[in-house]
């Protein structure tokens, strides 16, 4: 059976995360809140879904680049490999500035930075929207002339170094800090200390930094997140929330070149005095009220849940039917949108789980075509919506519309 063994990357970051914890708990360091948890999880699961369903595309695309515009022909060498590894590295450094001085751009990387915590879990917080546009940036590869399956190949092994870049259990690792992107830099990267804003854009190697003028050392210690803290775990709201306020910035433009500017000049340019008002009229007006243990368990558990199917889905993703893969991606993304609406205590949350059940029983009946499989997936979805509906009164009980 041909399995996608890329899959195994879910459970062995997973390992690392738990690993970390361990140790933060060992050393009685407050690195990890269960709610930024959660919530960058989430974010990292919608991630990994996307990718399964673009990085195949976009092989083809660098495959269409090379053999069509690739400007030289470049043959595996270990010196060639080299210079794969020094470009690649540069063209990250550059994608990941333009990130964060490109209105355009930060609006798919906002999200990264929206954690105040800063650990393992933070690494998984790449947004959908930047899986497809580091694919645009990386295209370069080909057309100089790097073969795909070298840019491929290399490509996994070079996003593997930045997890580990994220925590804040390790310290300066000496000589290293010359050469490599090491925790302390990411660290100052990942700050909003304002000596330290818009410093440290590698990926591995640091010395495009020094290079380019964008180093910064760790000389104090780093507060976490944004100049202005998001304070909201919804996935929709992490994801969508600088995309409305730069459209309603580039609205109150006067002049189709104005508006161009702004598109892509800095995020400091966008009016802060814009979000909230879009928070007051997409966000909790009330409060929220503590949360009981059960409903942090059912978090919890719907986020191992989802994790387990976006595991199978990857591994099994070679022998999947489109149908059962589409059915697959929608019950994911659902999964993470209603466990994020669960954090923010939102209403909504239950049209969603009533979709959700149905997309479950659906991918059931496709997978099983047999007659007692669909009876089966029936009776099971009318049990579980009657369950639904009595959990549905406490929760309004619990959580009034705000």
């Amino acid at each position: 059976m041909h399995l996608n063994f890329i899959a195994l990357a879910v459970p062995l970051f997973l390992l690392f995360m738990a690993l970390e914890y361990r140790y933060a708990l060992k050393k009685n360091r407050s690195v990890f809140h269960w709610r930024e948890s959660i919530a960058n999880l989430n974010v990292g699961i919608a991630e990994r879904l996307c990718d399964l369903l673009t990085s195949g595309s976009f092989f083809f695309v660098f495959v269409w680049i090379h053999r069509h515009y690739a400007l030289m022909d470049i043959q595996p060498t270990v010196l060639t490999w080299i210079l794969l590894f020094l470009v690649t590295d540069l063209v990250w450094y550059w994608y990941h500035r333009f990130g964060h001085v490109v209105n355009l751009f930060w609006s798919a990387h906002v999200v990264h930075h929206q954690s105040e915590d800063f650990n393992y879990t933070v690494s998984a917080r790449i947004t959908v929207f930047q899986s497809v546009l580091r694919g645009l940036f990386w295209s370069v590869l080909p057309l100089i002339g790097f073969p795909p399956h070298m840019i491929t190949l290399l490509l996994l092994i070079h996003g593997a170094y930045p997890f580990f870049t994220h925590t804040q259990l390790v310290g300066k690792l000496g000589w290293l800090e010359y050469v490599l992107v090491t925790p302390s830099h990411h660290r100052v990267h990942h700050s909003s200390n304002p000596e330290y804003l818009d410093k440290n854009y590698g990926d591995v190697l640091i010395i495009w930094d020094k290079l380019f003028g964008t180093f910064k050392a760790e000389d104090q210690t780093p507060v976490y997140g944004l100049t202005q803290p998001l304070n909201s775990h919804s996935f929709l709201w992490q994801h969508f929330h600088f995309l409305m306020e730069l459209c309603i910035a580039v609205k109150r433009e006067p002049g189709l070149l104005n508006k161009i500017k702004l598109l892509f000049g800095k995020p400091d340019r966008v009016d802060a005095s814009i979000r909230p008002v879009l928070e007051r009229k997409f966000q909790r007006k009330k409060k929220p009220v503590s949360t009981p243990v059960s409903l942090l368990k059912a978090i919890s558990l719907q986020t191992a849940f989802t994790l387990a199917i976006l595991f199978f889905t990857i591994l099994f993703s070679y022998h999947m039917q489109s149908l059962q893969l589409f059915i697959a991606a929608i019950f994911i993304l659902l999964s993470v949108i209603a466990t994020g609406a669960m954090l923010e205590q939102k209403q909504w949350v239950f049209p969603l789980e009533y979709i959700r059940l149905l997309l479950l029983c659906l991918f059931l009946c496709v997978t099983v075509p047999n007659k007692y499989v669909w009876l089966c997936s029936t009776g099971l979805l009318l049990v579980l919506l009657l369950y639904y509906q009595s959990l549905k009164s406490r929760y309004y009980a619990l959580y009034p519309a705000s």
